[in-house]
């Protein structure tokens, strides 16, 4: 994980239902949202994550803010197909410049 990125993150909930996020540090929010922090977002308070879905990296908040806009905007079918595919480039080409988020594997580095 590099410094100074940011990070739009996509948890699954015990619901099936899906969380979207941003953080500059994902490791401290993954936790957050986990332990049922009191920083933790209001949604997953009451909703259990399971599992964090899908991670994209970008250089700055205002990126990373409007991938997480697009993101809330699209319907549970296509925030499925953006995790199993990853198919940012065919959902949100028209909205934003894909090319500046790239999706990185999560490792959970204790």
């Amino acid at each position: 994980m590099e410094k100074n990125s940011y990070y739009v993150y996509m948890l699954r909930c015990e619901d099936n239902s899906i969380y979207t996020g941003i953080t500059n540090d994902i490791k401290r929010r993954i936790n957050e949202h986990l332990t049922k922090d009191k920083k933790c977002a209001k949604y997953t308070l009451n909703h259990n994550v399971t599992k964090l879905e899908a991670l994209w990296q970008t250089e700055n908040r205002v990126l990373a803010s409007k991938l997480e806009f697009w993101i809330k905007k699209l319907s549970k079918a296509q925030k499925e197909e953006l995790i199993a595919n990853n198919s940012l480039s065919t959902l949100l080409n028209e909205k934003l410049d894909v090319t500046k988020y790239e999706r990185i594997n999560y490792i959970n580095e204790e």
